[in-house]
């Protein structure tokens, strides 16, 4: 993250040496189940808390291009919106104790300690680093850990083995209680995670993505989301994350690719430009760089796109931070087309708004109609104008190409389904 908060932490000494005797060669795509949970008992502020991590994620490339980081430097990120997620199971350890994990695009780092408490074992090592990750904007974070980093064990799927990985294990820690989740496993580029270690804070992390490929597990340093909209406060194994390619059964057609934009901050991270259309004909936002982020809820659009598109839709400000739109301006609704890496993306208008079923987890109105794209908070011309986050992805299918500078979408059985 930009955040949500996930940390893996690589340990120094260990940054080549990848241990590969207990490995098995794969040359296939693994694929991992993922639970869709909604905690109902959290907060419910989910628009502020999308819209501060879209300001993080900005703030914490200009820190570093900035401002020089010494050993003891309090490193902010941004924080992932644990209101509705994405879990993964994944145990780390010899033998694995198993953890759930938020998955998140927008960071690099994975942590655990917020649940579950981190069991020792015979492949647990601790280093010298230490780490404090504050999330959230301005002088009063809203969470935050200070932890110590392991090299240890993980182990996605039998055969599917890291044997020295670098985590970080909260000691200390607060904003995260009552959520059902143990840490979040950070799957963003690894350029991220430099600066994250104290006292090394001049090396990277390589991520479990890197660390698969690098050790022959997997043929592609490639991974790949697929998300679906579901109705049910209940969790649910509805969505999919893939290591070393591309699940064939999850999308139709083919995949667009489209390179990492050249546009900063959006290309720390998985950024691209697009455009996008209300319509036939209304132009809601040029040609921009922005990200696709799993740790956000919304899409989320710069603030002059946001007024065009309320004022195309005709929909007012809710108190619950939703846009709220009537039955008949629903039936007249029209859909969005993203425009990007030369294909147009149809969001249509049920996948425009909020589950119905859904409304009382916002505090909202059984009978109102509520549309899921927001406000990221700033103007255009920010370098960060837009973020795909899951009401996107639950519609296409993504594929993040870590060798090739590059994200693939592509559409899916869900794309026009008319759930919400």
């Amino acid at each position: 993250m930009l955040p949500t908060a996930s940390l893996f932490f690589r340990f120094l000494l260990f940054a080549v040496g990848i241990a590969a005797n207990s490995v098995v060669i794969r040359q296939g795509p693994v694929s991992l189940p993922l639970a869709r949970h909604i905690n109902v008992t959290g907060p419910n502020d989910l628009v502020q808390k999308d819209r501060a991590r879209a300001k993080n994620l900005v703030s914490n490339i200009q820190a570093k291009a900035g401002v020089a980081r010494g050993p003891g430097t309090v490193v902010s990120v941004g924080v992932t919106n644990v209101g509705v997620t994405y879990e993964v199971s994944v145990g780390v350890g010899n033998p694995a104790t198993n953890y759930t994990f938020i998955i998140d695009t927008g960071s690099s780092v994975t942590w655990l300690g917020a649940g579950k408490p981190y069991v020792k074992t015979k492949s647990s090592m601790q280093t010298l680093n230490d780490v404090v990750l504050l999330y959230g904007s301005g002088p009063e974070p809203s969470a935050g850990i200070d932890g110590t980093e392991f090299i240890d064990t993980v182990t996605i799927a039998p055969g599917l083995v890291i044997p020295r990985q670098s985590i970080s294990v909260a000691s200390e820690l607060f904003g995260f209680e009552g959520f059902s989740y143990d840490g979040i496993l950070g799957i963003g580029p690894v350029d991220l995670t430099l600066g994250k270690l104290s006292p090394a804070v001049d090396s990277t992390i390589p991520t479990i993505i890197d660390n698969l490929f690098s050790q022959g597990t997997i043929a592609s340093n490639v991974f790949s989301v697929s998300f679906e909209p579901t109705t049910t406060t209940s969790p649910v194994k509805n969505g999919e994350l893939t290591f070393g390619g591309t699940d064939h059964s999850k999308y139709t057609g083919n995949v667009t690719y489209i390179p990492i934009t050249a546009t900063s901050p959006s290309n720390r991270y998985w950024g691209i430009d697009q455009s996008i259309r209300y319509g036939t004909s209304t132009t809601i936002l040029a040609r921009t760089a922005g990200i696709v982020d799993t740790g956000s809820l919304f899409t989320l659009i710069a603030t002059d796109a946001f007024n065009r598109y309320r004022a195309a839709t005709g929909a007012v400000l809710d108190s619950t931070g939703f846009l709220r739109i009537t039955p008949a301006q629903y039936s007249n609704l029209k859909s969005l087309f993203f425009t990007t890496g030369g294909t147009t993306f149809e969001l249509t208008p049920n996948a425009q708004i909020w589950p119905r079923a859904l409304n009382e987890f916002i505090n909202g109105t059984s009978h109102y109609i509520y549309l899921i794209i927001n406000d990221i908070g700033a103007p255009s011309g920010q370098g960060l104008d837009f973020i795909n986050g899951y009401t996107f992805l639950e519609r296409f299918y993504a594929v993040f190409d870590t060798a090739q500078h590059r994200v693939g979408l592509a559409t899916t059985a869900f794309t026009k389904a008319t759930s919400n």
